[in-house]
């Protein structure tokens, strides 16, 4: 990046790394329809809580379609074709929702966004893969991991200002963005699937073993591969606990705080995406000589006990403490869970073990609120919290089984070869 000193861990990646770094920045900056999408289904359209609710759940469904035909279709075709295509596409079918008004197509249309999107993810993560080596990777998913939320901090609050005064341009200015990201990808980065599916992307050295290539399909390579299973698992507990910052939180604030519980939230909010931007260069720094699977096991820990001392605060102060924590544990969890799935997946699969990951844990993410509102109803929300204590001391435990299953019985995947 020209005469600008990085900080350690971003030195030295491929230049389409830093591209891809600043295509997130644009994207995220203009993620203007998603924060706002219940308040404009429901104020805008017109639409109850009720059927508000159903149209964000199937967009959420239409992330499973997205992510597998997505990671297929990267795997085979190419990971930029599908990254390229499938955001202009998304970016296009919000164009028609700046001028419907109130049409009953508009919601139809942000699920087929929904849907679009969804493919763009495992392609994006399997472009990283091919990018980067095992020495590099904790260092370019981190950047990017910061890009993201370097344009998110900012973009909710000019989609706030835009769905006050120019309702239309929250549409525009989304599709717009998106479009100029792509541009970003089109011109200064090449496509990554090797032609030969045993060859590394920056042809340094020879693939590790756990990353060549194999015949067969998705369900085989998963069944050669049980730890990266087992893993997925871990991540769906994770989900279920990190979810509660959005779900179980504001509950908790407005039972402490009924008059400004709301507020206070916001704030919190707040906190958790300054800390993300601070300190995840510097947790990078300090992570990177760790294996990625510790790493793992420590931001389980982080989300232990940021999650679990919840149930035994109520100042301000100490919920600030609070999120830190359980912010330090986001960023180990995801920064080094790509970098995991990276190193344990052949490179003839890795758009479609990216979609298989995602589905796992978002299953945690969904079953989240669901459990958790039922147990805040027989015992209250204070009860939350010493279960995601249990459960974050859980998913670490089983990481560091994980770990040492690895350190002695290595994965021998099949012999290399052109898949089918």
């Amino acid at each position: 990046m020209g005469g600008l000193r990085l900080p350690e861990p971003y030195r030295g990646l491929p230049r389409s790394i830093y591209v891809l770094f600043f295509a997130n920045i644009v994207n995220s900056l203009g993620s203007f329809v998603w924060p706002f999408l219940t308040l404009y289904l429901t104020e805008r359209l017109g639409m109850s809580k009720h059927g508000a609710g159903q149209i964000v759940t199937l967009s959420a469904l239409a992330y499973v379609p997205g992510s597998l035909f997505g990671g297929k279709i990267a795997d085979h075709l190419g990971r930029k074709r599908v990254f390229v295509v499938s955001r202009l596409l998304g970016a296009l079918a919000l164009v028609p929702c700046a001028f419907l008004g109130v049409s009953p197509l508009i919601p139809w249309l942000l699920i087929a966004t929904s849907l679009l999107s969804a493919a763009v993810d495992p392609a994006l993560s399997a472009m990283v893969a091919d990018l980067t080596t095992r020495r590099n990777r904790q260092g370019a998913f981190s950047l990017l991991y910061l890009g993201h939320n370097i344009g998110f901090a900012v973009g909710p609050i000019l989609a706030g200002l835009l769905y006050r005064h120019h309702l239309p341009w929250l549409f525009l200015g989304d599709a717009l963005t998106t479009v100029l990201s792509v541009l970003l990808v089109v011109v200064f980065v090449r496509e990554t699937l090797p032609q030969h599916r045993t060859e590394e992307a920056e042809g340094v050295g020879e693939l590790p073993e756990q990353e060549r290539a194999e015949k067969g399909g998705l369900l085989l390579a998963l069944w050669r591969r049980p730890a990266v299973l087992l893993f997925s698992l871990v991540l769906m507990v994770y989900s279920f606990v990190y979810v509660q910052h959005a779900f179980s939180l504001p509950v908790q604030m407005r039972a402490l705080f009924p008059e400004n519980g709301p507020a206070l939230y916001g704030v919190l909010m707040s906190v958790n995406a300054v800390t993300v931007v601070l300190f995840t260069t510097l947790i990078t720094r300090v992570t990177s000589r760790f294996d990625s699977t510790l790493n793992i096991v420590l931001g389980g820990l982080f989300y232990a006990a940021g999650f679990g001392m919840i149930a035994l605060i109520r100042g301000i102060p100490l919920f600030v403490l609070s999120v830190m924590i359980w912010t330090f544990g986001e960023i180990m969890v995801a920064t080094n869970s790509s970098v995991y799935l990276a190193n344990h997946t052949p490179i003839s699969h890795r758009g479609r073990f990216r979609a298989v990951l995602d589905i796992v844990s978002g299953t945690g993410w969904a079953m989240g609120p669901l459990f958790m509102g039922r147990l805040i109803d027989r015992a209250g929300v204070r009860a939350v919290w010493p279960l995601c204590f249990l459960l974050g001391l859980g998913g670490s435990a089983l990481m560091v089984a994980l770990w040492g299953a690895e350190r002695t019985r290595p994965v021998k995947p099949a012999e290399p070869d052109t898949v089918s």
